[in-house]
């Protein structure tokens, strides 16, 4: 082997670690990136989660206050048609 044998030889062999390096580098800033990027979405569905929660809690508590309207105005109007329907016998 002659010296430019060995210089050729170092130059394919730095090509090649180089060409294995590059990737690995560029996979790794990318992994680190999905990393941070995965730990900022986890805190923000642990955040929307209990704004949900609590919104769901004050849909049922408003759903629960017009049950309450509408058995109320349910029995006011079978009040208002009992007394009615009693009048209009007292009346024949």
């Amino acid at each position: 082997m002659n010296e430019w044998s060995v210089i050729v030889m170092l130059i394919t062999l730095g090509g090649g670690i180089i060409a294995l390096v590059r990737p690995i580098a560029t996979l790794t800033k990318a992994i680190t990136e999905l990393t941070v990027t995965c730990k900022n979405l986890d805190g923000q569905f642990a955040a929307m989660q209990n704004k949900n929660t609590e919104s769901h809690r004050r849909i049922w508590e408003h759903n629960d206050e017009q049950d309450k309207r509408l058995n109320d105005h349910e029995a006011r109007l079978q009040n208002i048609e009992h007394g009615e329907r009693r009048n209009t016998h007292e009346s024949n």
